[in-house]
Order: C-alpha cells, then structure tokens, then sequence
C-alpha cells in the first residue's frame, strides 16, 4: 500500500475559501457576542429559511437553530406532546439519534422497518403499526419519524399521506439529507417539524450543532421558549415548566452562515462523487452502488454506499471478527465503551469487514451502514415491525467516502482498491 497517500475520509469539514467562517466568528468576539444568542444566530436562521423555502402550500417555512439534530428531534417531540407512556413510530434503520429522544421523555419507540428502493420507512408497515399499536394500546402513535438516510429522500408522499390519514404529526429526520429533495421540495419542509443536523462530517457543519424547521412562526417560538430554559414573563426566573439550554452558540451560528456560501457546492460535490462513483463500478461483479429510485428523489449523497454480494470473497475475509477493535470505526466515532467479544447476533457479513478494513489498510475510511435499532441491545424490548429489509442491507451494505475533500482521482484510487481486494475466482 502507499504509504504517502493521505487518509481519504468519509466527509471531512470544509471551510469556504474565503474565509467567511472565521469573519463572522471573530466579529463575534469583537462584539463579545460569545453567548448562545445573537447577530451570528439570527442571521443563520435566516439563511437556513431561504434555504429550505417554501413548503407544497407556498408557505415559507420557519428555523430555529439549535445544538445539536439531536436536540431538534427532543424539542419536536415535546411540541407533539410527546409524554410519558406515549409511542412514536420511528424508522429503524438510522443512527441513534432518531430514536434516543423518545426515550428521554420516558416514551416508547416504535421501529418500522424499510422498502428495498430507498432503504427508508415502508409505508405499508407504518400504516400496519399504526392500526395494531391502536389495537393493542388503544391509543395511536404521537409521532411518526421518517429518516433520509445518507441523503436519500424518503416516499414523503405516502408516508404524509398516511400521516394525514390517522392525524399524526411528522417529524422529518433530514440530519443526513441536507438539501435533499422530493419531488423538488426541499427535506424538512413535509411534516409539522424538520430535523437538520451540522456535526462535523455532515454536508456543512457548525462543528456541532442543528436546527429545527418549523411549520409557522407560532410554533417556532415555542420551540425557542423550550430550547431557552421556558422562562416565563416576569422580571426573575420562573418556570413552569421544564425547558433546556438547547440554543446554538453565536460561535458555532458564525461557522454556520460561513458554510451557507458553500452549500450547494458541498451538494453539487458530493452528486459528482456519486456519479463517478455509478460510472467506475457498473462493470464491478458483486457490487452494487445505491442509488435513487426515480427522478423524485433527489439525494444529497451525503456518504455512497454499496452493497456487497454474499458470495463475493475480499482478500483476508477468513481472519475478519477474530480480535476485538481497540478504536471506534467512523470518522466521528468519538468514544466506544470495550467489549468482550469480537462478535455479535447481527453483523456484517464477513466480506464487508474485511473490505473495511482492507480500505483502511489502503488509507480509505469505509464503514459499515447504521445498525437497524431494532436489533439494538438497547432496544430489545421495543415493539418492532419489520420485514428484514434493513437487517439485510446492514448485512451487504457499506460507506463510501463523498466529502468535499475527495477528489476525483481519490475516487478512481477506492475503486481500483476495491477491485484489487476482490479475491479472483
């Protein structure tokens, strides 16, 4: 392997050119605006509202920053009302961060498995969990929490439609699917709330931080009273109830409105990888590049993935899952908690591990696709309506690197190494 060849990563952060982050940071500074409100926040909003546009009704929609994505998906399900004892139906195939709020508010998360098209929630299991949890409980779901996972629109005019059906608020999971169309309306701006994140490998970032897409200006403030401590009116702290220090810092907002001028770029960067990505391995055996159903779906293609053939056998797959990992796998991984076992009862299949860690070995950053929650220990005990769409794809599926930072000649050198890690037969 070369080993002067730099690390290529999933999507690392991307600064605009002109430096348009650090003006507004250390205007910030300069003004002593270093405190969870301010010019850099306000002006943030505002562009994440030009951003997102209007919704199907001609309605433009409103923006609260916030954060953390994380965050944004609490406050949606405690403006649903979202309580204790209650259920919302939640996409399974996902990163944690969907379905971890719910069980902040003491609520229960209801996976729903995936369509094959678009690797998101099929709508005829959505509507098959909607009609049992009713029977079952007596009481329908809260909320219903669609994902675009890796960038990938979800069927928004089926699930609104079942939605509307049983009238239950839709709060759109867009962490991964900024900018991401259906139908050319823009992600978030479908259900009564939208969920945007700006972590550090996301299309832009704040280093940390997300926002909330709100319906109208209405809900918007009470978002911002819950994500601001819900002080109420009077000239000492009272509260009467309880609210969060959610507010994104006038810091991070300054990264924010830098990364805004360079947004559609990232987008139209990571479409490009994408493509060169379609074109390098349609004649590659046993490989399979994930790609949109149909012209409605406009992705972002925040990470490409692939899914790899079973039978395909990948260079030093017979010593895969044999040694414990000493390091957290993806580029935001942070922290992982040891573990006892190299093993468990839902995994990759053998050649995915083997490419990754292949891929690694060559200074390519490839990861596994999230885990269904479903199949999560956390989770065990959650009722689940699956089909074993998303558990087969975990098995088959991996990322690829698509960040701004990868050059086409990056994308030429992943591929050649893939090809060269295929075992001839």
């Amino acid at each position: 392997m070369n080993q002067e060849r730099k690390m290529i990563y999933l999507c690392l952060a991307h600064m605009s050119d002109e430096g348009w982050e650090q003006k507004y940071i250390k205007e910030a500074f300069d003004t002593n605006w270093v405190v969870p409100l301010g010019p850099n926040v306000n002006a943030f909003e505002e562009d994440l509202k030009q951003f997102v546009g209007k919704d199907c009704h001609g309605q433009a929609r409103e923006v609260v920053a916030l954060s953390a994505g994380t965050a944004a998906i609490h406050l949606a399900l405690i403006a649903c009302g979202v309580k204790a004892g209650d259920e919302v139906c939640v996409q399974s195939f996902t990163f944690c961060a969907s379905s971890h709020p719910i069980t902040y508010l003491g609520a229960t998360p209801v996976f729903i498995d995936s369509e094959r098209n678009t690797w998101n929630m099929d709508p005829a299991l959505l509507e098959e969990a909607i009609l049992d949890r009713i029977a079952k409980t007596g009481k329908k779901p809260k909320a219903i929490i669609p994902v675009a996972l890796y960038g990938m629109p979800y069927d928004c005019e089926k699930i609104m439609a079942i939605a509307e059906k049983y009238d239950i608020p839709v709060i759109e999971d867009a962490a991964e699917g900024f900018g991401s169309k259906y139908k050319g309306q823009v992600l978030g701006t479908f259900g009564r709330y939208g969920v945007l994140s700006f972590n550090g490998n996301k299309m832009i970032t704040t280093s940390g931080g997300g926002a909330l897409v709100c319906e109208n200006a209405e809900l918007k403030n009470k978002i911002m009273w819950y994500a601001t401590q819900a002080r109420e009116a009077y000239p000492y702290y009272q509260h009467e109830e309880v609210g969060y220090n959610y507010r994104m810092s006038n810091i991070c907002a300054g990264i924010g409105r830098g990364q805004m001028t360079i947004a559609n770029d990232h987008i139209a960067h990571h479409k490009h990888i994408q493509a060169l990505y379609e074109e390098l391995l349609a004649d590659v055996a046993g490989v399979k590049l994930h790609k949109a159903p149909s012209e409605d779906y406009d992705s972002n293609y925040w990470l490409c993935t692939i899914e790899l053939d079973p039978s395909l056998k990948i260079k030093g797959q017979k010593n895969v899952y044999k040694e414990v990992i000493q390091s957290a796998v993806g580029g935001a991984a942070g922290v992982i908690h040891a573990v006892d076992t190299a093993v468990t009862d839902c995994q990759p299949n053998d050649n995915v591990e083997a490419l990754r860690i292949y891929l690694w070995e060559a200074k390519i950053e490839a990861r596994p696709v999230w885990k269904p929650m479903h199949k999560q220990p956390v989770y065990k005990n959650a009722p689940a309506y699956v089909n074993g769409v998303s558990e087969d794809i975990f098995k088959i599926g991996m990322c690829l690197p698509a960040g701004p930072y990868v050059t086409d000649e990056d994308t030429h050198y992943i591929v050649n190494t893939i090809k060269a890690a295929i075992e001839k037969v």
